[in-house]
């Protein structure tokens, strides 16, 4: 408050009135907390407090101890009756002031109409702060009535963002104490303190129709929360919380105050601790007992409803999993990943265990597509050779293994939270990839196994991979002597998780990745398998059964990088590369033209017991490394060119192995040199009905065996047939070794660099763009639906978007903010298509002022779209 008028009004009484003493009486106290300050300005003069002293000590020091000095004489009292004033004839000759602090407040705050003064009288001892009256002055306009004096006062006193009543409402909700619902926030008092208790809820009976004799922001609370979910729930509310539900406007403002609340990054935490505490006050798992998925899809209140619209929907998938809708499963996942509880661009918190609630989600409808496929696959005819099946896997097969690794994934984070709610439908899951997807294939191909492909292991189409180097990196050097080749071997890279792999190299700018697949060695481990990738003329084994590359080693790094020397190579590990600095790492590879870059995430886990179950996880890490391995060749090394291969794939399932996974060998044949849990290697082995026979001649392209008893002339093994292991010792459910496709369809990803041009033009990654379908929007209902739709399918280069919608008055939002992804790869238009339902706060709206329905960006906050809207509600807070 401007204190300069009082100051100049006591000057003027001590100076040019030429009073010695003069009093003061404030009953309001509404100028105590300025007396300091007060008589620092005034110069000689002091205070004296008649509330502080006794009557005749005053006049003891004014009339005998100090009887020249001078003294404001200030009581936050009425002055005393003649006959009751021990100071009246000090009084009958001094000076005396008073201050009309209704007044000054008026002019101070620029408030243009006089009839507040009563009301500001009432409000004195806000006004006293002046730190309290400096910020209301921001907020106060010429035209404000004493309510809307009253709600701005309250801003200022809990230290609202804006004066508005839903703003209000959320800071004194946020600041409730943790834990305590019926305990009112600290600040409440100060609400008190000032005389603005009545005010608060009369704000509050405006806004949501709710009066009651004795409020409490425990009641308020709970019926918000129980009026949200009566707006989503509708006509299936369950009758038992009926009488909690506000009126009709009130409804519809409960529902976008608190949309506005879940929408604060800074306050959403309390919404979550109190709505967990309302939940159970209101018994609301048991509320929920009889309603149907259908009944609970609109609603996001609480956290119990999700976890019970993802145990709903866990058993429709069940239910129909030989019927599945997954495109359904899907739309309907991507909604309530998209909601308030289970998005991943929201905190993860105990209150809100997003993570493991969007992982659930996924999960479900990694499994109803899964079901899909699987019942899809079923009405198609069987491949008719070797050469279309492994087509088959190649191009569409592949993904049962990627579906089925997503879901473990999924599950896992689930089981993390101690939660079974996947139990089941794990367990049909791991019925489905492995009795039917696993089997059957184990079953198809082993037929051509048995049928010839095992004499002459060559596919129509499909080069082998022991002719990598020849066809892949030869042909390239040849081009000239300036060309240099970068290849990345990653160990145990499976054909499905290359796919992946290649997906997420297309979504980088001026990357071209291109995914091919050729027939690994047998057995397919990583021994041969990684010396079929090396340059050579000839394959061989020495007497340990270790691979050699014309003639030399090649099971160490440094082994591998004698062998690469022959045509300018050099070998490293991928982390060493990694750990690099840009000159460094040109430095290493100047002198070389072939570069080979070993990593290794998935073997070393998958094939430790301590470790196996890590398996679909280490893959997830691999991708992301591999990815990051490119990225680091192409922007700091200069390389525009590189390969990445595999020395072999795996086969892993997450349920514990039995006896009939096992081939029931008594005991090894004799001649053999090495066996291991899919593979055995020797020489002379005799034909088996528990395993598949042949030979590395023909499989790896070995010319020679060393055994001074060998009549072969390469060494020969056995493989199991199917999915079946020979032993279980060390880790049995993470394996390689055999012919199974996921072992020996071995990647070959190109990726290509463009620099610019045309070519790098095409590389161009954007974002999917979303419409809104009509025109003229015209609002007539305080509940509108909007129909938006994407303009194109999701891909590699066409990235998904989520967008916030709300319509705007200006810059505030006048509905709740709803959140969409558009991400459908479908080239059905029809999965284009969403819906969002806005509810408008209760309020006059002027059906001749446009309003807008915005679209942003729900990362970058920037705005995608804008459409003009017309509000002109026929029948005021119906629904």
């Amino acid at each position: 408050m401007d204190t300069q008028r009082i100051t100049d009004a006591l000057h003027e009484r001590f100076h040019q009135d030429g009073h010695r003493l003069v009093f003061w009486h404030d009953p309001d106290r509404a100028f105590e907390e300025n007396l300091p300050a007060l008589v620092e300005t005034l110069d000689g003069v002091s205070l004296l407090r008649l509330d502080e002293h006794p009557a005749l000590e005053v006049k003891v020091r004014l009339e005998l101890d100090d009887p020249s000095g001078r003294y404001l004489l200030y009581a936050p009292c009425a002055p005393p009756a003649p006959d009751e004033d021990w100071l009246l004839d000090i009084r009958l000759y001094s000076g005396s002031f008073s201050a009309d602090r209704a007044s000054m407040v008026l002019a101070d705050l620029g408030l243009s109409t006089q009839s507040l003064r009563a009301h500001l009288a009432e409000r004195a001892r806000f006004f006293a702060n002046r730190e309290r009256l400096e910020r209301l002055k921001k907020l106060v306009s010429a035209e404000d009535d004493a309510a809307t004096i009253d709600r701005k006062m309250i801003a200022v006193l809990i230290k609202a963002d804006h004066p508005e009543c839903f703003t209000l409402l959320i800071t004194l909700l946020d600041a409730i104490p943790q834990g305590r619902l019926d305990e009112p926030p600290a600040v409440w008092g100060e609400l008190a303190k000032y005389g603005l208790e009545a005010a608060f809820w009369e704000l509050v009976a405006e806004s949501f129709g709710w009066r009651e004799e004795a409020p409490s922001l425990q009641g308020l609370l709970i019926r918000l929360l129980v009026s949200d979910l009566a707006h989503a729930l509708g006509p299936a509310l369950p009758a038992g919380l009926g009488h909690l539900v506000l009126p009709k406007h009130g409804v519809a403002n409960a529902v976008v105050c608190l949309a506005q609340w879940r929408d604060s990054r800074a306050r959403s935490p309390s919404y979550e601790e109190l709505s967990a505490q309302v939940a159970e006050a209101i018994k609301l798992d048991q509320q929920l007992a009889g309603l149907t998925l259908n009944a609970l899809l609109e609603a996001k209140t609480f956290l119990q409803v999700e976890q019970a619209i993802a145990r709903r929907l866990r058993d429709r998938v069940l239910e129909t999993a030989d019927t599945i809708d997954a495109a359904a499963i899907r739309d309907l996942v991507s909604r309530r990943q998209d909601g308030y509880w289970a998005s991943t661009k929201l905190a993860d918190t105990q209150a809100a265990p997003r993570q493991a609630l969007h992982a659930v989600y996924q999960a479900l409808a990694t499994a109803a597509e899964l079901f899909a496929r699987r019942n899809a696959e079923a009405l198609n005819p069987e491949p008719a050779t070797a050469r279309d099946l492994f087509t088959a896997y190649t191009e569409r097969l592949y993904r049962f293994d990627q579906l089925y690794r997503h879901f473990c994934v999924c599950a896992d984070a689930a089981e993390a939270r101690d939660w079974d709610i996947l139990k089941a439908l794990r367990e049909r899951v791991e019925q489905s990839y492995g009795q039917g997807f696993v089997a059957e294939l184990a079953l198809r191909w082993n037929k051509h196994l048995a049928n010839g492909l095992l004499a002459h292991w060559r596919l129509p189409e499909v080069p082998n991979q022991q002719d990598f180097f020849a066809r892949e990196i030869a042909p390239l050097l040849a081009k000239g002597a300036d060309r240099r080749v970068f290849v990345i071997i990653s160990d145990a890279l499976r054909h499905e998780a290359a796919q992946e792999l290649t997906a997420q190299l297309n979504g980088r700018y001026r990357f071209d990745a291109k995914l091919s697949a050729q027939l690994g060695v047998l057995p397919s481990y990583t021994g041969l398998g990684m010396a079929a990738l090396l340059p050579h003329q000839q394959l061989t084994y020495d007497a340990n059964a270790n691979p050699r590359v014309d003639g030399l080693p090649c099971s160490s790094l440094e082994q591998r990088a004698k062998v690469l020397a022959a045509v300018e190579g050099i070998a490293a590990r991928a982390e060493t590369l990694m750990a690099m600095k840009k000159d460094e790492g040109r430095a290493f590879i100047k002198p070389y033209r072939v570069v080979y870059l070993y990593h290794d995430r998935i073997d070393a886990i998958g094939d430790k017991l301590a470790t196996e179950a890590e398996t679909f996880h280490a893959v997830r890490q691999a991708l992301d490394e591999l990815a990051d391995l490119v990225a680091k060749i192409v922007n700091s090394l200069n390389g525009n060119l590189v390969l990445i291969t595999a020395d072999h794939g795996f086969l892993f399932q997450e349920r514990p192995l039995g006896e009939t996974d096992k081939n029931a060998l008594a005991d090894k044949p004799a001649g053999t040199i090495k066996a291991k849990k899919r593979y055995l290697l020797g020489f002379n082995l005799p034909e088996s009905d528990q395993a598949f026979r042949g030979s590395t001649a023909i499989t790896a392209g070995i010319t020679a065996g060393v055994s001074a008893e060998s009549t072969d002339s390469a060494m020969a093994f056995w493989v199991p047939k199917g999915a079946n292991r020979f032993h279980f010792i060390g880790g049995a459910r993470f394996v390689h070794g055999g012919a199974m496709p996921q072992e020996i369809a071995i990647p070959v990803i190109r990726v290509q660099h463009y620099k610019g041009g045309g070519k790098a033009a095409k590389t161009q990654i954007k974002t999917v763009g979303v419409s809104v379908l009509g025109n003229n929007f015209k609002v007539t209902t305080n509940r509108h639906r909007f129909e938006l739709m994407q303009n194109q399918a999701v891909s590699e280069r066409v990235k998904p978007v989520t967008l916030k919608i709300a319509l705007y008055d200006g810059a505030e939002p006048v509905t709740n903010v709803e959140t969409l992804t558009f991400d459908s790869p479908s080239a059905d238009m029809n999965h284009w298509r969403k819906t969002v339902s806005l509810t408008l706060e209760s309020r006059p709206f002027d059906s001749k002022q446009v309003y807008h329905l915005l679209l942003r960006n729900a990362e970058t906050d920037v705005e995608e779209a804008r459409f003009d809207v017309v509000i002109d509600l026929l029948f005021g807070n119906d629904f």
